[in-house]
């Protein structure tokens, strides 16, 4: 297994005063064509959104578009008459197809936290769908849980909110997990098309604070790796190459929780 990691440091960084950003992909000011996609995934931006302020109704079309929530609330609306706020442990999900136009905005007395992540679709012009779940610390506390699965799965319901995950129109699965001092969890890659090598994409969210420079913060091992272990901490990311199958274990070996997220794709 190839375990290339993404620095805090390397990811694009804005700060408008009021969105604080980083990028892990190229997108407009922050121009890297060597990070434009890693299989499906196009787009994963940290965002914090201070509080009043955010992203006016604008418009996507053809992209798998979905939230994150770490951290304060963040009310979203869309043409397709949804008006709600997600906190923490929600994931929004909102299928752009033939074209959505949408508004974000951080609610309440504190900045809104969260993951902001792009996919490529497997089709194009598929009729716009917005989705909601919800997953509690609790229920992933030293475990993956699985909370974006593509459409058409097992388990997977294309419903407004329902349980399981959310539902994608992309070859992506999304596990999320919270471990605890001294603990870890493993997960085996899963199967795709026949003789194809598996994508993934390791996330820690900056959970303890916001941090420009060196990653800091909660402090995990990645074992798997043909090159040996690989030590990551909040904002850096990385790249993997596995086969299916191929088992992947992140141990944390820092102090308190930290919250990783693992992108399982073609």
């Amino acid at each position: 297994m190839k375990v290339t990691p993404r620095p805090n440091t390397e990811r694009g960084q804005r700060d408008l005063g009021w969105l604080k950003a980083f990028h892990t992909f190229s997108v407009p000011g922050f121009d890297r064509p060597d990070h434009e996609r890693w299989g499906p995934l196009r787009v994963i931006n940290e965002d914090r959104i201070a509080e009043g302020t955010g992203f006016g109704l604008h418009r996507h079309q053809d992209f798998e578009i979905f939230s994150y929530i770490v951290g304060g609330e963040l009310e979203h609306r869309d043409t397709m008459n949804h008006n709600e706020v997600l906190k923490r442990g929600d994931i929004q999900m909102t299928s752009a197809g033939s074209g959505i136009q949408h508004s974000e905005h951080a609610h309440g007395a504190h900045s809104a936290h969260l993951l902001q992540i792009w996919a490529f679709p497997t089709a194009t012009g598929l009729a716009p769908k917005y989705f909601t779940r919800t997953f509690s610390d609790a229920e992933k506390a030293d475990k993956w849980v699985c909370v974006v699965a593509p459409a058409g799965v097992e388990g997977v319901v294309e419903e407004f909110s329902a349980k399981g995950p959310a539902p994608i129109h992309s070859p992506l699965t999304l596990f999320a997990t919270m471990i605890s001092e001294g603990q870890h969890v493993t997960h085996a890659f899963l199967k795709g098309t026949e003789g194809k090598e598996r994508k993934g994409y390791l996330q820690l969210s900056q959970r303890s604070a916001y941090n420009t420079g060196a990653a800091s913060g909660a402090h995990v091992r990645v074992l798997g790796a043909e090159r040996g272990p690989v030590e990551l901490r909040e904002g850096d990311g990385a790249y993997v190459v596995a086969t299916p199958g191929e088992d992947i274990t992140v141990e944390n070996i820092g102090q308190g929780v930290a919250e990783v997220l693992l992108f399982d794709m073609e």
